[in-house]
């Protein structure tokens, strides 16, 4: 009889699950897939305003030198250093109820340093988004660089 109980229960709970969630999910995933789009399309261009726009009010982006709200002038200083093309990949993303979702991903920068010798920064990412005024923004973006391969 327990068992019966279990097995019902659980095929309610798969069954009746809203079909909302799922789409929501789906939602807030092709947004952060619009700000990831959007990011590398500024950065490809050499935007650092386009950039910061993408930024909520209060936003926040973390990498090795620490935290910053400084975002278009710190984006100057990738260009200045010669990176000049960036690729985002999104690899996940949990939605926090309607205005809010955390995600995570890898990027990829590319140039060439003032001796023209090629540069490049491969790294994983990690961010919380929110609505702000309608629009989906950036609140917080950490990037790192991925460590080097262990010596054998």
């Amino acid at each position: 009889m327990r068992t019966t109980l279990a097995i019902l229960l659980a095929t309610s709970i798969i069954f009746l699950s809203p079909p909302s969630a799922v789409a929501a999910d789906t939602t807030v995933k092709q947004e952060v897939e619009k700000i990831a789009s959007a990011y590398a399309e500024s950065f490809n261009k050499q935007d650092a305003a386009g950039i910061a726009a993408l930024y909520a009010s209060d936003g926040v982006l973390v990498n090795p030198t620490g935290p910053h709200t400084d975002i278009e002038p710190l984006v100057k200083g990738a260009f200045k250093a010669g990176f000049d093309h960036q690729e985002i990949t999104v690899n996940q993303v949990w939605p926090l109820g309607t205005d809010a979702a955390l995600s995570m991903g890898e990027f990829r920068q590319t140039g060439k340093n003032e001796s023209g010798a090629p540069i490049e920064t491969v790294g994983l990412w990690t961010a919380t988004d929110v609505r702000e005024g309608g629009h989906w923004k950036i609140r917080m973006l950490t990037a790192m660089p991925k460590a080097p391969p262990a010596p054998k």
